[in-house]
């Protein structure tokens, strides 16, 4: 995916759950956390994908969850990283990590990370 329009193509033609949506509402946080590990060039992608998923619902996760990524994305101070940080393990123990490994591995081999340097990489997100 070489641009946000592209992956909002992809979100829109992709069935995708609202596990899904929670998996990439979670990746989300951790990006804001600094705790993801994909290249810099994922995590642009991720964000993308998160911004076209951002109208549907997911299965545990939802406006709190949004209203404090948007929160953050516009500038933290230290109150807000820990908040983030907590929302992030919390998301994280909810979520387990077959559920995310199986989100990352969809997105992959359905094609999110085409073109992209290290797409067959293995590293925690």
């Amino acid at each position: 995916m070489n641009t946000r329009a592209d992956v909002a193509a992809w979100a829109a033609a992709t069935p995708l759950s609202a596990s899904d949506v929670d998996c990439a509402t979670t990746v989300m946080l951790k990006i804001l956390d600094g705790k993801c590990k994909m290249a810099e060039r994922e995590k642009h992608i991720m964000a993308w994908l998160y911004d076209a998923l951002l109208g549907r619902p997911g299965q545990r996760f939802g406006q709190a969850e949004h209203a404090l990524i948007a929160q953050a994305r516009a500038g933290m101070d230290e109150a807000l990283r820990q908040t983030v940080y907590e929302r992030r393990v919390l998301a994280e123990t909810t979520l387990s990590r077959p559920v995310m490994k199986t989100f990352k591995a969809m997105i992959r081999a359905q094609g999110l990370f085409a073109g992209e340097a290290g797409e067959n990489s293995d590293e925690e997100d």
